[in-house]
């Protein structure tokens, strides 16, 4: 079973019935991720803090989650993917529970580091949960849902909430207590899932912070940094500049169209990443690199010529390429690790996503101080497409992803003699930026003031 022996499974759910419910488990905590967003305006009407203050509850989210990457990301690797993704479940409906009852900018900030944790606990273990429960005969589906899954729940949960909020001026009392009965049912029902990993020790141990990839995934790996990079990167433009710029450089005055232009982006990354299944990694991250590349450039002229219609041609093309690239990275990445880290390989990759995701925005929102929105939109574009080059590049060169084949046995390396050695390297011992939500939503700022 693609080399997965289940452990104790006594009356369990099936292998896809629990495929199912790890999707469902993935779209539920990104939509909780971005569910958030169009209620912290209500609060800070209500209780009247500061911008900056609103910058610090997303910055202790972001400290959350990598903080929790950097321990716990491995931890599925030794204690079992079930009981890992149990207490994140059971931790994420603490968090929403804490928003329900949220009477104070205090009680926010405790909440977002709380789901922080939970994020980031379950992040790895649902990633390889993904892999190990994906059909036999499709194993690149496990992939494919960790990408898709992702996108459809960030646009699932701004849109859905975006909406709620201009029915209601209480939308927490609605959001909230469902997703807080969502997470406890899932969790009940995971307990459900066979358990596709054996304990092993080393689980203490394993919570130093610290982030490896083994040394027989490094090479494919790397290579797929850029793209990853790349990928990130654009969402973070659209979350952080691409509202204001809609606004300000093309004119809209219709108020839901930054909303609505983030959704275009990632509904087209859905699709991309459904795409992807039709071709090899390879072919999907270079495909998803020239999209990304064109895309871009679509952007630019976008503002240049202050054109809607050019704008949503780039937008749809640069989603494209974002969906592509990912699933295309993630399929890489998948083959390349053996069940034993596959976690904690997972986790690494996510902990640069997430940098990819901030710091270009954080260095955005401080430039568009001084070069303002326009030149600091075309500086970020710019950036992007030089990365989508490179990493067009790396998937073009012959030894890019060696041993990848095409990608339908995504899982099937985990057995080979190749992985039965464990040599680990030490990519970055050190704190990872903490600032993947605070760059976004102070970039939003500074660039909406510009």
């Amino acid at each position: 079973m693609n080399g997965v022996s289940h452990v104790g499974n006594g009356r369990r759910l099936g292998r896809r019935a629990s495929f199912v419910v790890l999707v469902c488990t993935n779209v539920l905590m990104m939509a909780t991720a971005s569910a958030r967003s169009p209620i912290y305006p209500l609060c800070r009407e209500r209780w009247g803090f500061s911008v900056t203050m609103l910058t610090v509850i997303f910055a202790v989210y972001v400290a959350g989650l990598l903080g929790a990457l950097l321990t716990a990301g491995s931890l599925s690797d030794h204690m079992g993917r079930r009981p890992v993704l149990v207490a994140a479940l059971l931790v994420a409906a603490a968090s929403t529970a804490m928003f329900w009852a949220a009477d104070g900018v205090g009680a926010l900030v405790i909440a977002r580091v709380v789901q922080g944790l939970a994020t980031g606990t379950a992040t790895g273990a649902l990633a390889a949960g993904l892999v190990e429960f994906a059909p036999e005969k499709r194993p690149h589906l496990g992939p494919t849902m960790t990408a898709v899954g992702t996108s459809v729940g960030m646009a699932l949960g701004a849109g859905v909430v975006g909406l709620l909020v201009q029915v209601t001026p209480h939308p927490d009392a609605y959001v909230f207590p469902l997703l807080t009965l969502a997470f406890v049912s899932l969790a009940v029902v995971v307990l459900a899932i066979p358990e596709p990993r054996t304990r092993r020790a080393g689980g203490l141990a394993s919570l130093r912070p610290q982030l490896r990839v083994p040394r027989e995934a490094r090479p494919e790996f790397l290579a797929s940094v850029p793209a990853i990079v790349a990928g990130w990167s654009v969402t973070g433009m659209f979350l952080a500049l691409i509202p204001s710029l809609v606004t300000a450089v093309l004119h809209v005055e219709f108020g839901a169209a930054g909303g609505l232009s983030v959704a275009v982006l990632f509904l087209a990354n859905t699709a991309g990443g459904v795409l992807a299944v039709r071709y090899t990694p390879r072919v999907a991250i270079a495909l998803g690199a020239v999209c990304l590349t064109l895309g871009s450039a679509g952007l630019a002229a976008a503002l240049m010529l202050t054109s809607l219609i050019v704008f949503v041609i780039g937008s749809v093309i640069a989603g494209l390429g974002v969906g592509l690239t990912l699933n295309g990275s993630l399929r890489v990445i998948s083959a390349a690790t053996s069940a034993k880290a596959r976690s904690e390989v997972f986790s690494a990759a996510y902990v640069i996503s997430y940098t990819a995701l901030s710091v270009p925005s954080l260095a955005a929102g401080l430039l568009a101080r001084s070069w303002g929105l326009e030149d600091t939109a075309h500086l970020y574009i710019a950036f992007v497409a030089v990365l989508s080059v490179i990493a067009a590049a790396n998937a073009g060169r012959p030894q890019a992803h060696k041993g990848t084949g095409d990608g339908r046995s995504a899982t099937s390396a985990a057995g080979s003699p190749h992985h039965a050695r464990h040599e680990q390297i030490v990519l970055s011992p050190q704190p990872i930026p903490k600032t993947f939500m605070k760059g976004v939503e102070d970039a939003s700022d500074h660039c909406t003031r510009s």
